[in-house]
């Protein structure tokens, strides 16, 4: 696209002296001498643009860049006095009857010299000078300048993909976080609940196996379905239910009717498992209250459980992580269209996201 918009720009430029030329009359020396300006002011503007520039300036070279874009300045413009020179003398020769002597005659008569047959200005006397050196800087800082956009954009390019990068990383520890301890301890209820009730503990290896199933396979993709990921949760928290006490009070409210949209997979899954490791007690009454609703292309999570004193066992640094986890990727992913709220009590820790589908 970049090299199209060139070609177009040069296309325009060297078009239009030959649209004057045979539409207006220009005199042809004046058609030469715009194809010799804008010729040195396409090196000066591509010598800074695909060479100082890139590889002087931005290599922290600066001094080296300044001396070698007024050497490319001067240099030009001493081509440029010996062109316009040879076409002075040309064009003069092709003139024979258009001396000074001549022209006084025909302005005495009243008759104005025709444009074609004016004599060709020296174009590097004093106003020639100057008109260079305030074309020369022009064309320098506009390559200057788009040469900054473009490093400016590529920067933010980059650093975005290496956001992508970074949260796909703590992702992956977020994946591998849940997987081991989770899958131990869950396998470890599941012998426990062997003797007691085969039926439950089938189920429970079932649910445990389409878990990491998902892990495993399904959530590598960048997008899955909605209903996947409700069920993940849900099987996510049946699992969970065999650890916990009758003291737990458990609530749970997912979307039975939806459209089956596409979100990006274990969204949610570091709130509830942060709620069951930290909202939960054996020895005194807790709860924990799971919601999710869907109204138009809004989705509505909410998430509260109690704060109970904290364990041995507990890990807030890891809580810290994935809930820092969820707001960089809401931001990545849903930009402008999320919110984000977390709400600390003296008895209850609650998170709610609000997400706007396209």
């Amino acid at each position: 696209m970049k090299l199209i918009l060139h070609i177009a720009a040069w296309v325009i430029i060297l078009g239009l002296p030959v649209y004057n030329l045979y539409r207006v009359g220009f005199p042809r020396q004046f058609v030469w001498g715009y194809y010799i300006t804008v010729i040195v002011n396409g090196l000066i503007f591509y010598g800074n643009y695909l060479v100082l520039i890139p590889k002087l300036f931005f290599k922290e070279r600066k001094l080296q860049y300044y001396l070698a874009s007024t050497g490319l300045v001067i240099s030009l413009f001493f081509i440029f006095m010996f062109i316009s020179h040879l076409i002075f003398i040309r064009f003069q020769n092709d003139q024979p009857g258009q001396t000074r002597e001549n022209r006084i005659v025909q302005q005495e008569r009243g008759r104005r010299p025709e444009l074609s047959r004016r004599p060709l200005r020296i174009p590097f006397g004093p106003m020639g000078v100057s008109t260079y050196m305030f074309n020369a800087i022009a064309f320098t800082v506009f390559a200057f300048g788009i040469r900054m956009i473009e490093r400016n954009a590529l920067i933010a390019k980059r650093q975005k993909e290496l956001e992508k990068e970074k949260l796909n990383s703590e992702l992956a520890f977020l994946k591998n976080q849940i997987s081991p301890h989770f899958f131990f301890n869950t396998l470890n209820n599941i012998y426990s609940l062997i003797d007691i009730n085969k039926e439950d503990s089938q189920n429970a290896v079932l649910k445990l196996s389409k878990m990491m199933r998902y892990l495993l396979y399904e959530s590598e993709q960048g997008e899955t379905r909605l209903s996947d990921e409700i069920d993940f949760m849900n099987n996510y928290i049946d699992l969970m239910r065999l650890r916990v006490s009758e003291k737990v009070r458990l609530s749970v409210s997912f979307p039975e009717n939806h459209e089956n949209i596409a979100i990006p997979p274990l969204l949610f899954i570091s709130v509830i498992e942060n709620a069951f490791k930290h909202g939960i007690s054996y020895r005194e009454k807790s709860f924990i209250s799971i919601t999710m609703e869907m109204t138009g292309n809004m989705i509505n999570f909410i998430c509260e459980n109690s704060i109970v004193t904290k364990t041995e066992n507990d890990n807030s640094v890891n809580a810290g992580i994935g809930l820092e986890n969820l707001r960089k990727r809401l931001a990545l992913l849903f930009p402008g269209r999320h919110e984000l709220e977390i709400d600390r009590s003296q008895t209850a820790f609650r998170v709610t996201v609000r997400i706007q589908l396209i």
